[in-house]
């Protein structure tokens, strides 16, 4: 069993901003192996299928982004999955816009989302899959640049990470 976890925060206000990549690739790798997300469990939007021959569970998380863990650490309780089992997609600064990076463990970086998991399960040791946003323009704070929209210009190449993500996951998934 895997469970794939999209950070991002939830509601329509924030649906297509740089800070929603994660939820953005939940949605996308549930559209590709038709599993819909619509069961509210363990603090997290949810659906249940299969992929590789592997039970698949892909979630968002309905917490605010810093408190992602709380749904992680309750999702793998409920299914007994250790951490190694969890994939984690999410947006990152520190790498540049449209890159794709998966790391197979380490720390949660500058993501508070990522550092509250880790404090949660009590380990780095699980795979996660980065989509970079890049950092802010100059006198932009953090706060106010994740949370903005992605430019209708930059949605396509934006868009091309996330397939990329999704890409990567199903890799995971099959333990390649």
């Amino acid at each position: 069993m895997k469970i794939v976890v999209g950070l991002g925060n939830y509601g329509d206000s924030y649906a297509y901003t740089f800070h929603n990549m994660g939820f953005l690739a939940a949605d996308c790798l549930g559209d590709r192996l038709g599993i819909k997300l619509k069961t509210r469990e363990c603090s997290a939007l949810t659906g249940v299928g299969s992929a590789a021959g592997e039970k698949l569970i892909i979630a968002k998380p309905l917490t605010y982004m810093n408190l992602s863990g709380k749904a992680v650490r309750e999702l793998m309780a409920r299914y007994g999955c250790e951490s190694r089992d969890v994939i984690v997609v999410f947006d990152d600064i520190d790498i540049d816009r449209g890159t794709v990076r998966v790391r197979q463990n380490g720390s949660g970086g500058t993501h508070n989302g990522m550092r509250n998991i880790i404090a949660e399960i009590g380990t780095q040791d699980f795979p996660r899959v980065r989509i970079g946003i890049g950092r802010p323009p100059e006198r932009v704070p953090l706060a106010d640049y994740v949370l903005s929209d992605v430019p209708k210009a930059e949605r396509k190449s934006l868009a091309d990470a996330i397939e990329r993500a999704c890409d990567e996951c199903e890799k995971l998934i099959r333990g390649e």
